[in-house]
């Protein structure tokens, strides 16, 4: 029976119950040792009727090797791992060591694990359990907990225990605390029924509801060791003296094997046995511990039956025998499968530089980095090179441990290391690598001016000995300056185009690509859209950069240049290739060029999609960067809408300054945004204010800055301040002129009527109706609005009627309530009946974001195993949304699913 823990078991059992019915859920459950968490964890093993249990424990001294914990968890559902797509396979066989490692993705191995539930789920639902999750390698809690935030449809439960202060954002939390006062006296009343009633008082007292206390004290009295009066203990030491009153009362044989089990990483029990046999033990040693109830033996393990056990056993032993205890272990692995355990035990021996140890765990780190377990490489390294002698060697070990926590995302650990690898080295090569180290820090903090200037001053050295290096450090910094300001990007692009580059190098023309997009923007070159394919064809047949090199030097480009359906093509192109290969980490950049793209071309719904899930992965990656970036998206999006709440919050996001006197990263787009809400709302003055400021601030080279110039002439004309448009409006067409896109000269002919005389206005809206492409209805609706309203004025209702009412059904299909509303009030004044206001939105219009995407998916033909490796789910929560959507789109089979109009609709 668990005294006091009705409310909790209560939360299990809905856990449980959601499971048998297919549905899926995690929940965390965190206190302080002997709260309980393990005795809830028990319960629910007991409660799972019709569920198969898989369990894992992870344990302190695993805790540097990767993917150790997650190997034990899903030991049973590997044979299903022939199952996965391909590179999910790939990963995780790499990851646990059963297949050569590749490296990849950190985060496609928690992509795997969860097909790999979803699969093992098939047999039947599933309760995972993992205990003491602090205790988990990085690798390891990172996979799991990727996947937990996922788990929908799968008939899977996770349930996960751990100490106070693991972080597990997105997860289900049970906090556990002590019992109360009537839960307490019964459960030591049971217990220890024979204890004296001051004795009680006091364990009553000692414990504070701690429901492991409660039963360990009374043997602690009754074994004569009763705590001194008067003396406050903390709880963790009052438990672990009970513990180890009873391991002193072994044999000494039975005291060193308890100490072999505590330091052994794996609980192999014949591991436990060759290693303590060189100091007296033997097999029949293990039976006063398990009779003490302080291990529990079978034929393949030894386990402690609490991890405070463990840690007492191991804390309280003399360093001198820890020392033995460890150099036995590593004797005892001797099979090159156990060659990074091995390194390890050799670590903990060490007490001063020991080459022979550190390049052991040099081998180690490198094969951690082969499996995506940076966390534990950089731990590796970082052991390795206290183990060695000040100088090259030393510093090297530093900075590549630095670049492994890089992959992590820990910026303050990454730069620290990289700060002390710098120091201690005179060697320039090492030097720029621990500045590259910094500088990524500092822009993924969101500290633009910091990485560019770290960036820029590493490169200037080195320019002329080793312009290739150069040019990737002024690469990295241009890409920093464009979120700064015209001043900086120009510079830094001066520096890039000064490097001497051999003509035919891949590089050359990455960088020739870069400051001719950079120039283009900045209003200092040309902007020959003939020129720009051809270097984005050069560059693209390089095959230089990865994927977030190439969205810089080309979908971007193509944005800048006005090319979007180019640009949406390549970027496009770039996702699928980012999903294929599993590479979650470096999606969010991909998805906010492919969002971007989207709403430029008026494919609202699949914009908010897209960005959506990038800020869901940005924020799970901790990119502040791409997150305030993607907020300003969003922002736009929820302006369209006429969403204040959430179109403020967004921008409240994206003008979120990291660094003291710098620009916000998602500053153009936020101002953007909240100019779009004014309009959308009449606000006139506000609107114009706010273009004003991005169109003559430090991020007017930025994509919204050409963009909105027809926002801010209208602003001005209806403030009748038409000066005001005269010189924005010969920007945008010079624009038109350059870059050769009939949708821009739509924005020109729009904004000339908006500023022309009443004989030359009508044609000219005409013209740009004539302009604007079929798929960019919103602007095409906003410019049959303008020439409604023109017309209305020159009292032409009944042709003012027809735009009018073609603006408001485009309004109304694409949720654009403000915008529909200002038709509406028009057709009103025209005298016009004003169409019913039936649910806006094609066939999308009624489902979810998350069922949008799967169906947009199985419309092409794609099975449901495709479909969750594009969308990081699993197959059977893909086949979940599918049934949930089909009855809302009035089809039965995705046959029919080509049939229908997947029209663009209000996110």
């Amino acid at each position: 029976m668990l005294y006091g823990r009705s409310d909790e078991i209560s939360v299990i059992d809905r856990l449980l119950a959601d499971c048998r019915t297919g549905r899926s859920g995690c929940l965390l459950i965190t206190g302080e040792p002997g709260m309980g968490k393990t005795a809830l964890m028990e319960y629910a093993a007991s409660a799972a009727d019709g569920l198969r249990v898989v369990r894992g424990t992870a344990i302190e001294s695993e805790a540097h090797l990767p993917f150790a914990g997650l190997h034990l968890l899903l030991r049973p559902a590997l044979d299903r791992t022939d199952a996965l797509p391909a590179p999910q396979a790939r990963a995780l066989r790499g990851a646990f060591g059963l297949a050569p490692a590749e490296p990849g993705d950190r985060m496609l191995v928690g992509l795997a694990v969860l097909s790999l539930l979803a699969e093992f789920a098939d047999g039947g639902p599933v309760l995972c359990l993992v205990d003491d999750a602090q205790w988990l390698d990085r690798a390891s809690a990172e996979a799991l907990l990727f996947a937990a935030r996922r788990l929908d449809a799968e008939g899977t439960a996770l349930i996960i225990t751990a100490r106070t202060g693991f972080e597990a954002p997105g997860l289900a939390h049970l906090p556990l605390t002590g019992l109360d006062a009537p839960a307490a006296a019964g459960l030591l009343a049971e217990h220890a029924a024979t204890l004296s009633p001051a004795h009680r008082y006091r364990v009553l007292a000692e414990a504070q509801g701690n429901p492991l206390a409660l039963l360990e004290l009374p043997l602690a009295l009754a074994a004569g060791r009763p705590v001194a009066a008067g003396e406050d203990l903390p709880m963790t030491e009052t438990v672990q003296a009970a513990f180890l009153d009873r391991v002193r009362r072994l044999p000494e044989p039975s005291r060193n094997l308890l100490l072999v089990a505590a330091a052994e990483d794996t609980g192999d029990r014949d591991v436990v046995l060759r290693a303590a046999a060189p100091l007296g033990c033997r097999p029949t040693d293990l039976v006063p511990a398990e009779t003490a109830g302080l291990l529990r033996v079978d034929n393949r393990t030894v386990r402690f039956r609490h991890p405070l056990v463990r840690s007492a056993v191991y804390q309280a032993a003399p360093v001198s025998l820890r020392l033995v205890v460890h150099t036995a272990l590593a004797e005892a692995l001797h099979r090159p499968e156990d060659a990074d355990r091995r390194a390890w035990h050799h670590a903990v021996v060490a007490t001063g530089p020991d080459e022979q140890v550190a390049a052991e765990l040099e081998n180690t780190a490198r094969r951690a980095v082969e499996r995506s377990g940076y966390a534990a490489a950089a731990a590796a390294y970082e052991r390795a090179a206290r183990l060695t002698e000040s100088g090259t060697d030393r510093a090297r070990r530093l900075v590549l441990a630095a670049e492994a926590i890089a992959e992590e995302g820990d910026i303050d650990r990454m730069v620290e290391l990289a700060r002390h690898g710098a120091a201690g080295t005179d060697d320039p090569a090492l030097t720029v690598r621990a500045t590259r180290v910094r500088a990524a820090a500092a822009f993924h903090h969101g500290l633009l001016r910091t990485a560019c200037r770290l960036l820029t001053e590493a490169a200037e050295p080195i320019r002329d000995d080793d312009p290739a290096l150069a040019a990737h450090l002024l690469l990295d910094a241009v890409h920093a300056a464009w979120y700064l300001g015209k001043d900086e990007i120009a510079d830094t692009a001066d520096r890039l185009d000064a490097l001497p580059l051999p003509p035919d190098d891949p590089l050359t023309h990455v960088a020739r690509l870069l400051t001719w997009t950079v120039r283009s923007a900045i209003g200092q070159g040309d902007r020959d859209p003939g020129a720009l394919v051809r270097r984005v064809a050069a560059a693209g047949r390089t095959g230089f950069g990865g994927p977030h090199d190439t969205i810089l030097v080309g979908a971007t480009s193509l944005q800048a240049a006005g090319q979007d359906t180019e640009a949406h093509r390549v970027a496009g192109e770039l996702l699928a290739r980012c999903r294929d290969r599993g590479w979650i980490g470096r999606t969010p950049p991909v998805l906010a060029c492919v969002a971007r793209t989207s709403t430029f071309l008026g494919l609202h719904t699949d914009a908010w999609d897209e960005a959506t899930e990038a800020l869901h992965i940005a924020q799970e990656l901790g990119h502040r960067q791409w997150t305030a970036e993607i907020s300003g998206v969003l922002a736009y999006l929820a302006a369209v809408t006429g969403d204040e709440r959430r179109c403020h919050a967004f921008a409240d996001d994206a003008l979120a300054a990291p660094e003291p006197g710098a620009t916000p990263p998602g500053m153009s787009w936020a101002h953007w945004a909240l100019a779009l809400l004014d309009l959308g709302h009449a606000r006139w003055e506000s609107a114009r204010t706010r273009l004003t400021a991005l169109h003559t601030g430090p991020v007017s080279h930025q994509l919204p800055g050409l963009r909105s110039i027809p926002d801010l002439v209208e602003a001005a004309v209806r403030l009748g301040r038409p000066a005001d448009a005269r010189e924005p409006l010969a920007r945008l067409t010079a624009w038109a002129h350059d870059a050769a896109q009939p949708w821009i000269d739509a924005h020109v002919q729009r904004c000339r009527a908006l500023l022309a005389p009443e004989t030359d206005a009508a044609e000219l809206y005409r013209a740009a109706l004539r302009l604007h492409p079929d798929d960019r209805r919103f602007e095409r609706a906003r410019t049959a609005l303008l020439y409604g309203e023109w017309l209305r004025r020159m009292r032409r209702r009944s042709e003012a009627r027809t735009q009018l009412r073609d603006a408001f059904e485009t309004f109304r299909r694409l949720g654009a309530t403000p915008w529909a509303e200002r038709a509406r009030a028009e057709l009103d004044a025209t005298g016009a009946t004003v169409p019913g206001a039936e649910a806006a939105g094609g066939a999308l219009s009624v489902l979810t974001s998350q069922e949008r995407k799967i169906i947009r998916l199985a419309a092409r033909g794609l099975s449901n195993r495709d479909i969750a490796a594009q969308l990081f789910l699993s197959p059977r929560t893909v086949g979940y949304h599918l049934y949930k959507a089909f009855p809302k789109l009035g089809v039965t089979a995705r046959t029919e699913l080509a049939a229908l109009t997947l029209t663009d609709a209000a996110p």
